[in-house]
C-alpha cells in the first residue's frame, strides 16, 4: 500500500537515504529539516500524512517534544522515531510521549518496510475504530461502569444517588479515570435524560473565547447559542472547571444562583434550565486558597462531590476492563475471531502503573487488538508497556525495591478477583518469574523454635538473635516478617505490601528472593 509520509530529519544525509528507501517501496516522501518546519507541514496538510517517521537527535530540539507537540495539534498519526543512540531511557520516553514504533540505525530497509506497514495498519484501523466508538448507539448507563473495586463501586452508589436529585455535581479524579463516563451516566439515570447532554471542555476553548463559547453571544441581530442554551433542560458538563478564568467565573456564579444567563452583546438576560456536572484534576478548595477560584462559585458547584479513584489505586479492575475492551474492540473491528487477553499479558497489565488510568488502558488494549496475530494477547502485543516495565525493572543503588518501582499498593482484593482461577499474583509469578533467582533459605518454625520456647514467646514474635546469640541477619528477620504478613492478612497481596510499606512490585521480587509460596507462607522454601 503506498502512504504518505513525512520524514523529518535535520541530516541532510540521512534524509536522502531513507527517501531513496522509502521510496523503492512505492512511498510518497515529504521532507522537513528540522522540527518546527515538520510541525508547520502538519498544520497544513496533516490530512495528507500516513506516517511520520522523526529523528529523536535534531541538533537543539528533543524528540520527545516534538511529538508531544504534534499530539498538541490533534494529529493522531503514527509516529515512527529513529535514533544512532539505543539507549533505553530515550526509547521509554519517546513510547511514553506517544511514538509508535522505535528505530536505532543502522537500520534495514526491510525493517523499515515493516515498521511503516504495520503504522499504515494501526492508523487506518485506529481511524474506524473512533469512528466506531463514536457512532455507539445508546445512552451510557451506569451498567457500563466496569468494575470490581469497592472503591469504585461506592463511586457508583454515590452517582446514583446524585442522579435522582438535580444538584450540582463535582467528579474528581486524575486524567483518564473515566469522569465524563460518570458524568453521562448520571444524565441518563435523571429526570433530564431526554434532554440534550452537552459538554464543555474548559482547557480546550482558549481564554477570550470561553465565555462565548459558554454564555453565547448576540451581534448583528444574530445569536449564536452558548453551550449554556444548548443543554437548556438537560446536563451541561463543564470539564475541567478549575481552568475558568475568573471574570467567566463570575458570570458562572449568577447562571448557578439565580438561573439566568446574559449573552454577550445582549442588553437583557434570559432564563435557563440547566444541570451542572462539573470535573477536574484540580485541587478546587487549594486554588480558592490561592485565589485562582471564587470561593461563592466553589460552594455552588461542589455539592455533591465524588473523587474517583486512579486505576492504580484498583488494580483489581485492570482484569475486568481489558477483557471488556478486549472483546468490544474485536466486535466493532469486525475481527474474524474472539480476542482475549492471556495470563502472561494480563499481569503485566495489572503491575502497570497507568499514569493516563483508564483511558490509556483502553488505547493500548484497541492498538493490541487491532495489530494481534492471535486469538489470545500476549506480552509482546504489549510492546510500549513492555518497555516502560523493563525500564522500571532496574534495580536501584540503596534500595531495596528494584523489581519495579513506582508501584503503588491498591486496595484489598474484591472477592470476585479471589475467586478467578489465576489470582493477579499468580499471574505475576507466571509472567515474571524467569527474573528473579529463587534462594533456599532455612524454615523460619525452626528459628523461631530455637530462639524462644514455645511457651514465653506469643506466636507472632520474630526473633532478633540467633541460638548463638548473634544478631540475625536482616534478609533472614525480613523473610519470616513476610511470611507471617502473608498469613495475617490472608495471602491479600495488596494488603500486605501497603502495611509492610513497600510496593506490590517489590513484595513480588522479595518472594521470588525468598522462595516463597503467597499460597502458603510457612512452606520450605524451594
Amino acid at each position: 500500500m503506498t502512504a504518505q509520509i513525512l520524514l523529518i530529519d535535520d541530516d541532510p544525509i540521512q534524509r536522502r537515504l531513507l527517501k531513496s528507501t522509502l521510496e523503492a517501496y512505492e512511498h510518497v516522501v515529504h521532507v522537513a529539516e528540522n522540527g518546527p518546519a515538520g510541525l508547520e507541514f502538519l498544520r497544513q496538510r496533516s490530512k495528507q500524512v500516513d506516517v511520520i517517521i522523526l529523528d529523536l537527535e535534531m541538533g537543539g530540539i528533543n524528540g520527545e517534544s516534538i511529538i508531544e507537540a504534534i499530539r498538541a495539534l490533534g494529529v493522531e498519526t503514527p509516529v515512527v522515531v529513529q535514533t544512532s543512540q539505543p539507549d533505553g531511557e530515550a526509547m521509554v520516553q519517546a513510547v511514553r510521549s506517544g511514538a509508535f514504533d522505535f528505530l536505532v540505525r543502522p537500520v534495514s530497509p526491510e525493517r523499515i518496510a515493516a515498521s511503516v506497514a504495520h503504522a499504515l495498519k494501526l492508523g487506518r484501523l485506529d481511524a474506524s475504530g473512533r469512528t466506531a466508538r463514536r457512532s455507539r448507539s445508546g445512552a451510557i448507563t451506569f451498567a457500563d461502569i466496569v468494575s470490581a473495586s469497592s472503591d469504585m463501586l461506592r463511586v457508583v452508589d454515590l452517582a446514583q444517588r446524585a442522579a435522582d436529585a438535580s444538584i450540582p455535581v463535582v467528579l474528581e479524579g486524575e486524567t483518564g479515570v473515566g469522569k465524563q463516563l460518570v458524568a453521562r451516566a448520571i444524565h441518563t439515570a435523571s429526570g433530564r435524560s431526554a434532554k440534550p447532554f452537552v459538554v464543555l471542555d474548559c482547557n480546550a476553548v482558549a481564554a477570550e473565547d470561553i465565555e462565548q463559547a459558554l454564555f453565547g453571544s448576540v451581534r448583528g441581530g444574530s445569536e449564536l447559542s452558548g453551550k449554556l442554551a444548548e443543554a437548556e433542560g438537560g446536563t451541561l458538563f463543564l470539564d475541567e472547571v478549575g481552568d475558568l478564568p475568573l471574570d467567566v467565573q463570575a458570570k458562572l456564579v449568577r447562571a448557578v444562583q439565580e438561573g439566568e444567563i446574559e449573552p454577550i452583546g445582549s442588553s437583557a438576560p434570559r432564563k435557563v434550565d440547566v444541570r451542572i456536572i462539573s470535573a477536574t484534576t484540580k485541587d478546587l478548595i487549594e486554588e480558592v486558597r490561592e485565589g485562582r477560584f471564587r470561593e461563592d462559585l466553589y460552594y455552588r458547584l461542589n455539592v455533591f462531590p465524588i473523587t474517583i479513584p486512579a486505576l492504580r489505586r484498583r488494580k483489581e479492575d485492570v482484569p475486568h476492563l481489558a477483557r471488556v475492551f478486549a472483546e468490544r474492540f474485536a466486535s466493532e473491528q469486525k475481527l474474524p475471531r474472539n480476542v482475549t487477553v492471556g495470563p502472561a499479558a494480563m499481569a503485566l497489565l495489572t503491575a502497570y502503573d497507568w499514569p493516563g488510568n483508564v483511558k490509556e488502558l483502553e488505547n493500548v488494549l484497541f492498538r493490541a487488538v487491532v495489530l494481534a496475530q492471535g486469538e489470545v494477547l500476549r506480552e509482546t502485543d504489549f510492546p510500549q508497556i513492555a518497555a516502560q516495565m523493563s525500564q522500571m525493572m532496574r534495580p536501584t543503588t540503596g534500595r531495596g525495591d528494584g523489581f519495579i518501582s513506582g508501584l503503588t499498593a491498591s486496595s484489598p482484593p474484591s472477592p470476585l478477583e479471589q475467586a478467578s482461577s489465576l489470582s493477579v499474583s499468580g499471574l505475576a509469578r507466571e509472567a515474571f518469574g524467569h527474573l528473579v533467582p529463587r534462594t533456599t533459605r532455612p524454615d523460619p518454625r525452626a528459628l523461631l523454635a530455637a530462639a524462644y520456647p514455645a511457651a514465653a514467646a506469643p506466636e507472632n514474635a520474630i526473633p532478633t538473635v540467633d541460638p548463638s546469640g548473634e544478631v540475625r541477619k536482616l534478609s533472614e528477620v525480613e523473610e519470616e516478617l513476610i511470611r507471617f504478613a502473608l498469613k495475617f492478612y490472608r495471602g491479600q497481596m495488596s494488603q500486605v505490601a501497603r502495611k509492610l510499606g513497600i510496593g506490590r512490585s517489590t513484595l513480588y521480587r522479595k518472594l521470588k528472593d525468598y522462595g516463597i509460596d503467597p499460597d502458603d507462607p510457612l512452606k520450605e522454601a524451594a
